[in-house]
């Protein structure tokens, strides 16, 4: 079987109520760039990359697509080291591994979808066939409303089944940052398990400030505090503090993540299937992470491919630690609108009660709606 055609579809929506990070960024749309890849058995996969969907896309089309062409699918790692190296020398991280993510997920695809398995059966098998999945939301829409309409959002989390949720965090008022949070604890009480988001919107000494004052709150996790360049000033704040911090999203590859996990830089480690190098790259990041019994709970932002390859790789992650009642992973589930997550795919991963089910259907266990990607494909 050979690679006879890569396509790169740059899918954007508007969205109906835009929000604010603690970044200061206003989401009037959401955008993708998916990777389909066709073979010459007759079989197609699908892939998804991480960021501004137009530079991937550009990428794709002129530095990797020429090299894939005439491919073995299943030679999926020696193909992920030849594009690596073909371009590292011009980066090693951002785009041109967002790029390179996009087209290993669609060879996983195409080969779970030759076999007859999906992709979690062929890196190792399920440990789980069900995921217990946390809901990010609660950014900030109503600066009138700041502290209402995120007890407001958490409680209908909380209502759906959710046993875990993570808000945003970043006013520029430590106090009122506290305030909010404070209040949605209040709110959904000590059963629900609460995270919280910065964006990478601190300074070391702020984050360090703004932490001690939620460790009353019984948090599971302070993500992004600083700048993610900053591996030293993570490992600071992450010293200084007794409350797990992570972050790991806009890091790539095992060599990016290399310093953190060995120091300990952060608690947990949060790489992105479509941004740190795609399926390949994510085993051995866990890997490295579990050798040095750092936490891997994977960044989930993206469309329903992104998602699905997410639910994959996740179902093949063995219990951090293993325990006589472990806890297992869990799936982000983000609960912004986004049709191309909720609509793509003919029949979308879905949460039960706070439940997603692993998909046991070929390579990524899902089918793409193709009048869903005409309907939204605007390159």
């Amino acid at each position: 079987m050979k690679v006879t055609r890569v396509t790169c579809h740059l899918l954007q929506s508007k969205v109906d109520r835009p929000f604010t990070s603690a970044r200061g960024w206003l989401y009037t749309t959401r955008s993708s760039c998916v990777v389909e890849i066709e073979t010459d058995a007759g079989i197609t996969g699908w892939g998804e990359c991480y960021g501004p969907a137009a530079v991937n896309k550009a990428l794709i089309e002129t530095q990797y697509a020429p090299r894939l062409i005439g491919r073995d699918p299943f030679d999926v790692e020696v193909v992920w080291e030849d594009l690596y190296n073909r371009i590292k020398d011009y980066g090693a991280q951002g785009f041109s591994i967002t790029a390179l993510s996009g087209i290993d997920i669609a060879l996983w695809d195409i080969m779970g979808r030759a076999t007859g398995l999906p992709i979690h059966k062929l890196i190792g098998g399920a440990y789980r066939k069900e995921i217990r999945a946390y809901a990010t939301g609660l950014y900030f829409t109503d600066m009138d409303r700041l502290v209402e309409e995120a007890v407001e959002e958490a409680l209908e989390y909380k209502a759906q089944g959710f046993r875990a949720i993570k808000m945003k965090i970043g006013l520029g008022d430590p106090k009122l940052d506290f305030r909010r949070v404070k209040a949605v604890r209040d709110a959904i009480g000590p059963e629900i398990a609460l995270a919280v988001d910065a964006n990478h919107c601190f300074t070391v000494p702020q984050a360090i400030r703004l932490g001690r004052m939620l460790e009353e709150l019984d948090l599971l996790w302070f993500e992004e505090p600083v700048s993610p360049e900053d591996h030293a000033g993570y490992a600071q704040v992450t010293q200084a503090l007794d409350l797990a911090v992570a972050g790991g999203e806009n890091d790539f590859t095992r060599w990016g993540f290399r310093e953190v996990i060995a120091t300990k830089a952060m608690d947990i480690v949060q790489p992105d299937v479509c941004a740190a190098g795609g399926i390949s790259e994510m085993r051995k990041i866990a890997t490295l992470a579990s050798a040095f019994g750092v936490e891997c709970v994977p960044h989930a932002w993206g469309s329903a491919i992104g998602l699905a390859a997410t639910v994959q790789f996740l179902a093949a992650l063995p219990d951090q630690p293993p325990a006589f009642r472990p806890i297992p992973p869990m799936l982000e589930f983000e609960q912004t609108p986004n049709p191309l997550r909720d609509i793509l795919a003919k029949e979308p991963i879905t949460q039960q009660g706070g439940i997603v089910r692993v998909p046991e259907g070929p390579g990524l266990g899902i089918e793409v709606d193709h009048e869903v990607l005409a309907r939204f494909k605007v390159a």
